[in-house]
């Protein structure tokens, strides 16, 4: 399988658009077995510094696409040509319409009680992709290697070619690498908020703010209780180390221990 990648702050990111994934994903997954994708942006990429468990993972990650704009930035900086934003929510969406008259099935693993059985629905009405096999809502802690293998199982006894996972960076990640281990799909991709934006839990920043980078400033805006801690470390780290990527000065600092 041929993938194009691009190294942002150590992380080999996909060098390529939403379309040029998609596919990929029509054209090859016959051929695949447990392939594993993320939708991984700053918040992502920021985190893997100081959790080597999650830096090894999105390593072995078939496909990192770059969730914001400024991984991006940073890439084509560095000289990747075709890398474009891949946000997780537009991945959801485009390659559920894509596949609405294939027959790739597909299962919907994340989210609160009932917001993948609600996004099940939004998938039939809005995208009119009747293949959804099964849903699954994981409780808030670490499943056990037991609890793993009977999600697995259930996984496997429904057909489901594509597992989607909604939970929260690093912790889907986590998941569906775990997950990987004992299923027998095609793909397995983290999409991080998608659930709760085609559910509508989350109202999407305005176009202009999310090309130019800013959906991290909306997102704080709408929920500064819950998000500003994150930002206020996410966003001065991404800036300072992203420049420093750009100019060949940026060592990751687990890579000694990979």
């Amino acid at each position: 399988m041929n993938v194009k990648k691009v190294s942002v702050l150590g992380v080999p990111m996909y060098d390529g658009c939403i379309e040029s994934y998609i596919e990929q994903v029509l054209l090859e997954h016959s051929h695949w077995k447990n392939l594993k994708t993320s939708a991984t942006g700053a918040h992502g990429l920021i985190e893997s510094r100081g959790d080597n468990e999650f830096y090894e993972i999105l390593k072995e990650f078939e496909f990192n696409l770059p969730d914001g704009k400024p991984a991006v930035w940073v890439a084509r900086a560095k000289g990747a040509k075709d890398i474009q934003r891949c946000f997780g929510p537009y991945v959801f969406s485009e390659l559920m319409k894509a596949s609405s008259s294939s027959d790739l099935k597909h299962y919907l693993c994340g989210g609160k009680e009932g917001v993948a059985v609600a996004l099940k629905t939004a998938c039939e009405q809005k995208f009119d992709n009747q293949n959804i096999v099964g849903t699954h809502c994981p409780p808030f802690r670490a499943l056990s290697g037991q609890e793993f293998e009977s999600l697995a199982d259930e996984i496997n006894k429904s057909k489901a070619d594509v597992v989607w996972v909604g939970i929260s960076t690093p912790k889907q990640e986590k998941f569906a690498y775990k997950l990987s281990k004992y299923t027998n799909v095609k793909c397995l991709i983290t999409v991080g908020a998608a659930f709760d934006y085609h559910t509508g839990s989350i109202t999407p920043a305005p176009h202009w703010m999310q090309e130019g980078g800013l959906e991290w400033l909306f997102r704080l805006y709408m929920e500064p209780g819950r998000l500003w801690r994150r930002y206020i470390n996410i966003v001065p780290k991404f800036l300072i180390f992203g420049i420093m990527d750009i100019f060949g000065l940026y060592n990751h600092p687990l890579k000694k221990n990979s």
